[in-house]
């Protein structure tokens, strides 16, 4: 029975490691969809800024007025591909935590298959048992039996 106490506990650690591994997916999930919405902002932005400049097709501009379009857009690009970066790295920390998760999964998995195996082994030891006694009652019995009130075999 200890060593089903000693599973018991190794199953509760397992359950323990399995939610932290949750926790740790969550968390990178949602560093991962807050990065993507930041590129969904950036993208939106540089797009509502190319509109309004394209409106001004028409008009004039200053040479300097266009110079410094030009470079907040290559600024804006630049901050693009940056945070493309950020999202290919949450990616891999979303897949590494899943990773972790799936690891931690199959120990439990083990372990409470292991602790289940033992528990039944435990319980047909424990029958035998009972079975045992229950024969070796029965013979004894029917030895008291056939041996009659005064002790002698009839």
């Amino acid at each position: 029975m200890s060593a089903l106490s000693a599973l018991s506990v190794a199953v509760e650690l397992a359950e323990r490691k399995r939610d932290e591994a949750r926790r740790v997916l969550q968390v990178a999930r949602s560093a991962q969809q807050a990065a993507s919405d930041q590129m969904v902002q950036l993208k939106g932005y540089a797009q509502e800024t190319q509109n309004r400049w394209g409106m001004r097709a028409n008009t004039s501009m200053q040479p300097e007025v266009m110079y410094h379009h030009y470079q907040f857009m290559d600024r804006l690009q630049h901050a693009m591909n940056l945070q493309t970066t950020v999202i290919t790295s949450h990616d891999g920390r979303v897949s590494a935590a899943q990773q972790g998760l799936l690891a931690t999964e199959l120990r439990l998995a083990s372990l409470k298959k292991l602790t289940e195996k033992r528990r039944k082994e435990f319980e047909l030891l424990q029958s035998r048992r009972e079975q045992k006694q229950t024969d070796e009652r029965a013979a004894l019995q029917y030895r008291a039996i056939s041996n009659g009130p005064d002790g002698r075999e009839s």
